[in-house]
């Protein structure tokens, strides 16, 4: 074997090297039981089973409103988070590019005209010289190039010059890089899949919360017209002489205080849809939604397994990417204590004269290779790979409590959705019972058995109730958001792969 296919040999075994850690995903605080432990909860409302279809895609079509399902659709488009996340993922898939670049050579083109002088005998090694710099910068050109001056004057020197260079990557220093922006750029990708999934769940929550605050406006306008009908029957009894005129004022007092509760919801509804037209990327002064009072029970959320949530959360995925990422950047700090190896060459023309420029005796190239390895360096590549070595280290302890925090949310969700769903059937019929309560004591103010005063609290009483039911009714509909945004949505972390890296 002779020895140039050797030395290519050598080479080829040299460049398949990578030096660093391999990567392993670390373990994760993952239960191993088969469902969640809020979710086996009595109670009216429950979460679907594991074995039930997953969400996919838009997932807030399950709760069965057209307004939102139009509202989700233009939200990728307008909201200005999501575009924010896109341009970083943008960025990061530029540092992709710019780390592959180090695998291929650079070539530089450098023409040149060189105008000079010189006096005596030295015209000829002066216009060598320059020649020389402007052809082939320091690799060297064979043969001077004589000027134009004879023993002395005025000499010009033309050159057409290309250099190569290309430091093959022998340690695994440039795909360590490369991994390390691949990575990172994953990252990115389930950030802005994150980001995405919140801004989806934030305009869901604040659509329920919007038509809440429609439903209590329906219930403020109603006891105002029940206070008013009262009124009118407390004037009629104090001209008849039956009631005395404190009930009258009493229940002038009520339907004002009522009017006032009416006037005041709106600036809740207001706030939410401002907060809608936001999110969407629209103005709020050219924004509206009419009124409808809405409020029904939300739909039973698959949960899955909790063993599927580490490929359901867009958050989970990030931080096991970041910890990928930090790998990689082991390796490029390990890269440092090895030799590069560059190789360059040149190329060109080089004449004194435009006309000659072209002619093949002008030509000129060389070829070389040079080996650096850094002596000492006062610590500084030991520093370097255990800066890297903490970094991955937080890496693994943030994703392993994002894992943490996602069961967490998922439970929370969980039990606040279950609990709520017992405390609404409760407070339903403490509705019920106070609907009874204001029927039985109106009856009695009617026929003069008790004072206004009493039917006045029952009142009271009444709407307190039905505000709170509808304050629940809120929180169980926002809770059932909550659900689908802890458990990902219809994300898959399979997704990462279709992104183009």
């Amino acid at each position: 074997m002779t020895r140039a296919p050797r030395q290519a040999i050598a080479l080829a075994v040299l460049a398949g090297c990578t030096v660093g850690p391999a990567y392993h995903v670390p373990t994760a605080p993952v239960p191993g039981a088969p469902g969640y432990k809020e979710a086996a909860g009595a109670g009216p409302w429950r979460a679907a089973r594991p074995s039930d279809a997953m969400l996919r895609g838009a997932w807030w079509r399950v709760f069965g409103e057209p307004e939102l399902d139009a509202l989700e659709t233009q939200l990728r488009a307008g909201n200005q988070a999501i575009a924010q996340a896109v341009a970083n993922l943008d960025a990061a898939r530029a540092q992709i590019r710019a780390a592959q670049a180090a695998y291929y050579p650079t070539l530089t083109a450098a023409p040149s005209g060189v105008t000079g002088r010189s006096s005596g005998g030295t015209g000829a090694g002066l216009a060598s010289s320059a020649g020389t710099a402007g052809a082939a910068g320091t690799t060297g050109t064979p043969g001077a190039i004589a000027g134009s001056g004879g023993a002395g004057g005025r000499f010009t020197t033309y050159s057409l010059p290309i250099d190569a260079s290309w430091a093959p990557d022998l340690f695994g220093r440039v795909r360590n890089a490369v991994r390390q922006a691949r990575s990172g750029a994953q990252a990115s990708a389930a950030d802005l899949a994150g980001q995405e999934l919140l801004a989806q769940a934030t305009l869901a929550a604040t659509y329920f919360q919007l038509r809440g605050q429609d439903a209590l406006q329906d219930v403020l306008d109603a006891t105002v017209a029940a206070d008013d009908r009262i009124l009118g029957l407390a004037r009629a009894r104090y001209e008849t002489g039956v009631d005395t005129e404190v009930a009258v004022v009493q229940a002038e007092q009520a339907v004002q205080a009522a009017r006032v509760q009416a006037t005041s919801a709106g600036i809740l509804r207001a706030q939410y849809e401002h907060a809608i037209a936001t999110l969407i990327g629209r103005p709020a002064t050219a924004f509206s939604l009419p009124r409808r009072a809405r409020l029904a029970a939300p739909p039973a959320i698959p949960t899955g397994a909790p063993s599927q949530l580490l490929e359901r959360r867009p958050d989970i995925a990030a931080a096991e990417r970041r910890m990928a990422a930090a790998n990689a950047a082991i390796g490029v700090g390990h890269a440092a204590y090895y030799p590069d190896l560059t190789l360059s060459g040149a190329a060109g023309l080089a004449s004194t004269a435009v006309s000659s420029l072209l002619a093949w005796p002008s030509r000129f190239w060389s070829l070389g290779a040079t080996v650096s390895q850094l002596v000492f360096d006062g610590g500084a590549r030991r520093a370097a790979i255990d800066q890297a070595v903490a970094g991955y280290d937080a890496a693994v302890a943030a994703y392993r409590q994002a894992v943490l925090a996602g069961f967490q949310q998922v439970e929370d969700a969980l039990a606040q959705t279950r609990i709520l769903a017992q405390e609404i059937e409760q407070q339903r019929r403490a509705v019920a019972l106070a609907e009874c309560a204001v029927g039985l004591e109106q009856a009695r103010y009617e026929s003069g058995i008790d004072p206004y005063i009493d039917l006045m609290q029952e009142q009271a009483l009444l709407l307190a109730a039905r505000q709170a039911l509808i304050g629940l009714q809120v929180q169980h509909m926002t809770s059932a958001v909550a659900l689908v945004e802890a458990l990902g949505g219809g994300w898959q972390r399979s997704e990462l792969s279709a992104h183009p890296m």
